[in-house]
């Protein structure tokens, strides 16, 4: 006879004294706020990372970094791949400030123009420039269109 296991009792995460948690992202996308953030495990950054978490409004992940709050350029970029994430400051224990995150009508030097004969892609001094248009984003260079799979272009 084999005993069943007990239903979790929901999730137990470690509190954090002071930094960052990153709530309400897109459910799969915490490896990729990792990347945005240039989180690659082999630094000595002490994270939790819960994915496809459910809650109310389906399911999420959670990112949790200590001793670190997130720059505006950071944020921005979470927000193109997680438009419902929550940013939370955390000092002492407690919630700080908590705020939702917005994706900017223009992005300078966040994402790359896949286009290969984009002039931001060849060897001159000049930034990216994306418009936020219907349906995704627009190369304001090349009018080139980026409607899906953001993620693998952010810089």
């Amino acid at each position: 006879m084999t005993k069943k296991t007990p239903p979790a009792q929901g999730l137990v995460i470690s509190r954090i004294r002071n930094g960052t948690v990153i709530d309400h992202i897109t459910a799969g996308e915490a490896l990729n706020v990792l990347r945005i953030l240039g989180i690659t495990g082999t630094t000595s950054e002490h994270l939790s990372i819960a994915t496809n978490v459910s809650s109310r409004h389906g399911l999420k992940d959670i990112v949790k970094v200590e001793d670190r709050e997130l720059r505006q350029e950071e944020v921005d970029r979470i927000a193109l791949i997680a438009p419902l994430a929550t940013i939370n400051i955390i000092r002492d224990y407690e919630v700080f400030d908590k705020k939702g995150v917005r994706i900017p009508d223009r992005l300078l030097g966040v994402v790359r123009c896949p286009n290969p004969e984009c002039i931001s892609n060849t060897r001159e001094p000049i930034a990216s420039k994306f418009e936020v248009a219907p349906g995704g984003l627009r190369c304001l260079y090349c009018d080139w269109r980026i409607i899906r799979d953001i993620s693998d272009f952010i810089i």
